[in-house]
């Protein structure tokens, strides 16, 4: 597990600097919501996360199915965060850690045990 887990955290270096990019960007830059901008560098990072765990972590599969279930969990996380970063109105800085924090571990639970549970 905690190879596994290793594996995981490396790619989600990489995850985690491609989604504050963007998400940077999109805010600071663009003044979207920090809801839309969470959701949208989500979605590349997501997509870059999923590939890559896929191949180099748990060696599965990369099918349809997977890709949507992952997307779909993490993608809720990051709009239900968002949207309460928005409500509460916190420096994005915060909503950038709580998110990448959250996702780490919550990611890597439902990775491993729904996503790719039998590729292992």
């Amino acid at each position: 597990m905690f190879k596994l887990f290793s594996r995981y955290f490396s790619i989600g270096i990489l995850n985690t600097s491609l989604h504050w990019i963007v998400f940077l960007l999109l805010v600071v830059s663009l003044d979207i919501s920090q809801m839309i901008a969470n959701l949208l560098a989500f979605s590349v990072a997501a997509t870059f996360s999923f590939f890559a765990n896929s191949k180099w972590t748990f060696k599965s599969d990369v099918t349809l199915f997977r890709y949507f279930s992952f997307v779909i969990f993490m993608g809720t996380m990051a709009v239900t965060l968002g949207y309460i970063a928005d409500k509460l109105n916190l420096p994005a800085l915060v909503t950038l850690m709580t998110f990448s924090m959250i996702s780490l571990f919550l990611g890597f639970i439902y990775s491993n045990f729904f996503v790719f549970r039998d590729k292992k």
